[in-house]
């Protein structure tokens, strides 16, 4: 039932945004006889400017956080953000203010979103062997936004009504929410009469991000080999699945030709000799120890892997140490990270398991400055930020905490759980203030903006006499009316 309600929802706010941008488009149409159509493969579109597709993204990603579960380890946001925006610098996106939402769900999937959000299931990277593999299906997507699929699916549409439109949407949404099933029927209920020649239009649209997402890892110097490799995954995951394919493959289903089209591809490139990247296998022991509930199992099954003569050695003992540590096995995880560490001292999942292990031993102050010495280096870095705020909190700094984070703050705007524990944060320090505005920003994050205002207001009378710092809210509180306003109008 939280399901229906939650796809009720973003249908309810898409279909607003969407009649917005649409009647927007008709009056300025008006103005004009003739109405060019996109070719094949252009990125420009009568119906929707790149400035509307990214409004209309960033309403979806507000209502899409605020339905589903998402990744809050801020290692593996870092590292999928950091393959994405890499692979976007040599796609062929004109507008690269892209948003990445990782969502912590154990299936094949991922998916772009019109605006330049990107989403992936931590799950496909469990299925994903390499790294190539992963920026494979990474690729793709984001070859659908450079081609702006979905607009050029909306002009191949535009015989049909508004309603038809947001139905297509509609259904992008449910596929990414509550089901592929329930996608694909939404998109099927709404486009009956015309679902043939929809269907052909959107095998077109897969082959074509497949052929430019293969040229977007042939510059990124990634194996081109890598897609055949993972489409072959994907059929054996859709082999075991039984009656339900994973999510990804009711959206892009992939048969034995389009394995073969893949590899015929990758045979006209240049041979070269690739090799994987460590950091990848560490993440993806990372998300395994995550999705075990129970932090015995996940001891378990990475000493059986060691046992058995593990494919990837490092990245199953850095498991290992992760669940011993999550089990409370502190002296058997520091004797095993030992090695690593000494190996690899700059690597940062090593010292942010390290720091963890001081975290939970008590040894704050250890935590704290070997955190701090890396981040000398690396200014800036996500994971070594959010670590050491939660090292300082945990040994009583709630206000050096609270500098970093509100530094960090304007760093990742856009980051929910950057605002999330600097509301804890400011609250520990006394900024009641404080609170109120991240707690703020977060709902507007997560699209719950009554909250938002709600916020702001309780905000309004602790900053009597403060001209500068009551202008910032009043003005804020309009900000968020007028996007509520425009999320309901008609």
């Amino acid at each position: 039932m939280s399901q229906v309600k939650a796809s009720v929802k973003i249908f309810k706010t898409l279909v607003c945004t969407l009649l917005i941008f649409s009647l927007s488009t008709a009056q300025a149409q008006s103005n004009s006889q003739e109405i060019a159509l996109p070719e094949l493969g252009d990125s420009s579109s009568s119906t929707f400017s790149l400035q509307q597709e990214y409004k209309l993204g960033r309403a979806w990603l507000m209502s899409f956080r605020s339905q589903v579960r998402t990744v809050s380890d801020p290692l593996i946001q870092d590292y999928i953000e950091h393959i994405i925006y890499d692979l976007a610098t040599y796609s062929e996106l004109k507008d690269r203010r892209l948003d990445v939402v990782v969502v912590d769900n154990p299936t094949i999937n991922a998916f772009a979103v019109p605006g330049g959000v990107i989403g992936v299931h931590n799950g496909l990277l469990l299925y994903a062997e390499t790294e190539a593999q992963l920026a494979t299906v990474l690729a793709h997507e984001l070859a659908h936004l450079s081609q702006r699929h979905f607009a050029r699916s909306v002009e191949q549409q535009k015989r049909n009504s508004i309603p038809n439109m947001a139905g297509l949407l509609a259904g992008i949404l449910l596929a990414a929410t509550a089901g592929g099933d329930a996608g694909m029927a939404a998109i099927a209920a709404t486009q009956a009469a015309s679902l043939q020649s929809q269907l052909r239009y959107s095998r077109l649209h897969e082959q074509e991000a497949d052929r430019i997402g293969m040229q977007t890892m042939e510059r990124a110097d990634m194996d081109p080999n890598a897609a055949a490799a993972m489409f072959e995954n994907m059929l054996k995951a859709t082999r075991y699945a039984g009656s339900r394919p994973p999510e990804f493959l009711l959206t892009h289903p992939v048969t034995e030709s389009r394995v073969s089209d893949a590899r015929n591809r990758a045979r006209h490139l240049p041979r070269k000799v690739y090799t994987d990247n460590h950091n990848y296998q560490l993440m993806r022991a990372r998300v395994e120890v995550s999705m075990h509930e129970n932090s015995k199992d996940a001891v378990n099954v990475f000493r059986t892997k060691l046992k058995q003569g593990s494919k990837h050695h490092e990245a199953d003992e850095y498991g290992l140490i992760l669940a011993l540590t999550r089990n409370g096995q502190y002296p058997e995880a520091r004797k095993r990270l030992k090695p690593l560490l000494e190996n690899n001292p700059g690597l940062i999942a090593y010292i942010i398991a390290d720091a963890d292990l001081d975290i939970q031993e008590g040894l704050y102050q250890d935590a704290i400055t070997k955190l701090g010495n890396q981040l000398a280096v690396t200014p800036g870095n996500h994971p070594l930020t959010m670590t050491l705020a939660e090292a300082l909190l945990k040994s009583n700094q709630p206000q050096h905490a609270e500098q970093i984070l509100q530094a960090h703050s304007k760093i990742k705007p856009n980051n929910p759980d950057v605002w999330y524990l600097l509301a804890e944060t400011h609250g520990l320090a006394g900024n009641i203030v404080g609170v109120h505005q991240a707690r703020a920003e977060y709902f507007v994050l997560n699209g719950v903006l009554d909250r938002a205002q709600q916020q702001l207001g309780y905000a309004l009378p602790l900053v009597k006499g403060n001209h500068l710092t009551t202008v910032r809210i009043t003005e804020r509180i309009k900000q968020i009316e007028q996007l509520k306003q425009s999320l309901k109008r008609l």
